[in-house]
């Protein structure tokens, strides 16, 4: 025994600086193996290679669809409903923010519309009677506005689509998605890239300990495998769990994520309420989105209601005079020109919209009041679906490190100067091992 000792003493100091570059390879191994893994989660954006296998894209990117839906299914049916943020909303207020840019758009279309199908007429008729015409209505703007909001707000399951819209806007903008993943998680997944140094530099102390003693030509690609496979694994383990604090005699544990409710409560609302689910997107969607048919089809009618009614005793004139079908033209035309206009006139009501809402506080509240496994979801579908992918990448590149190990750096004293030959039968023997 004292023998043994010896010898493996006088080897370590013959090769000290190869002994001591073990655990700082091991533990550039699992920062590097932790830090790709990451980084494989989500880039590239789009497949990179030769279709359909041969390359890579992102897992989240990859699952845009399903990634969108697991989001916005943690706003939906934890944190707030559409007709919830639509009730926040009171429909004379919207009509009294929109009456200005309203008014001034009316006066363009009439204008437009007349000049377009009524030019004779219009350019005859008085300045007095113009004027007239256009106060009407224009006085009668901010109650089809107001109506048009309370029918919104009464149906809105059939005029809008909350989780469509959200689905819709991370799915086309897959850098947004990978952001609200990212920016939730930032410093749990710096944590995994810089405990896959910690531990790997632990289990190269290990490693240098036992090759000391045992040089089995197995035993540096095997333990670069452990490494890459247990520094992820162990990372991953200790981001979620456990979920609610435990403690071990005076130490206190608690998963990294959960530990952090608070903070990413905040920092996930701020980016939500800023980028995807704003009062500008909402009202866009409405008159855009899958329901639009119904929407405009609302505003139409009120349209030409208040069309019919300006016109008043002029309408049997004026119909007789350019005829039935032409006069429901002119109603179209008008129709379509408010249309064509609303998006940019709603901007002037998402200041109102914004603090009627308060979407930002009202989520940044409930996400953080929210139990452990219903937060979890927020970020767990990044990791869960392929968490054994990126465990394995991490492992493959640990073992690849290790064959380097084997190879170069220790090759003489596990080979000697068996050459090539030698070299080749005991990577024959590695995989075998490997393989059992």
């Amino acid at each position: 025994m004292i023998e043994i000792l010896e010898a493996a003493a006088a080897d370590f100091q013959a090769n000290i600086w190869l002994y001591l570059s073990m655990p700082v390879i091991s533990g550039a191994v699992g920062y590097v193996t932790n830090v790709i893994a990451i980084k494989m989660m989500f880039y590239p954006l789009d497949f990179f290679g030769i279709p359909p296998f041969l390359g890579w894209q992102g897992i989240v990117p990859r699952k845009a669809g399903k990634m969108a839906a697991i989001s916005v299914d943690t706003i939906t049916e934890h944190l707030i409903t559409q007709q919830e943020m639509f009730d926040r909303l009171d429909p004379d207020r919207i009509a009294d923010e929109l009456e200005k840019p309203m008014l001034g758009l009316v006066d363009g279309i009439i204008d437009d519309v007349m000049q377009e199908h009524l030019p004779t007429l219009w350019s005859s008729t008085p300045e007095a009677v113009k004027r007239q015409i256009k106060k009407r209505i224009q006085d009668d703007t901010p109650r089809v506005v107001s109506e048009m909001m309370q029918e919104t707000r009464t149906n809105i399951h059939r005029m809008f689509d909350l989780k469509e819209m959200v689905i819709a806007a991370l799915v086309k903008d897959k850098d947004l998605l990978n952001r609200m993943f990212m920016d939730a998680g930032e410093p749990e997944f710096r944590f995994i890239g810089h405990s896959g140094a910690y531990f790997g530099f632990g289990f190269g102390i290990i490693q240098m300990s036992v090759w000391v003693f045992y040089k089995g030509a197995w035993l540096l690609p095997a333990c670069g495998l452990a490494v890459g496979y247990l520094t992820n694994w162990i990372a991953l383990k200790m981001i979620f769990n456990p979920p609610q604090p435990k403690k071990y005699g005076p130490i206190t544990f608690q998963g990294l994520f959960h530990k952090r409710q608070p903070e990413v409560a905040r920092d996930y609302a701020k980016l939500v309420t800023t980028e995807v689910v704003t009062p500008q997107n909402i009202l866009e969607a409405i008159l855009k989105g899958p329901y639009s048919d119904k929407v405009f089809s609302m505003i139409q009618e009120h349209t030409r209601q208040a069309i019919d009614e300006t016109m008043g005793i002029t309408k049997g004139f004026v119909a007789l005079t350019i005829g039935t079908e032409k006069y429901r033209a002119m109603k179209e035309s008008a129709v379509q020109k408010i249309l064509t206009h609303a998006p940019e006139t709603l901007q002037h009501v998402t200041g109102y919209a914004e603090e009627a809402m308060d979407l930002r506080n009202t989520l940044s509240q409930r996400l953080a009041d929210l139990p452990p496994e219903d937060y979890e979801a927020m970020l767990r579908p990044a990791f869960q679906e392929d968490e054994w992918m990126l465990i394995a990448v991490g492992a493959v590149l640990g073992m690849a490190v290790g064959f380097f190990q084997l190879f170069v750096l220790f090759g003489k004293q596990v080979f000697g100067d068996g050459g090539a030959p030698a070299a080749a039968d005991a990577a024959a023997a590695v995989l075998r091992v490997l393989g059992a």
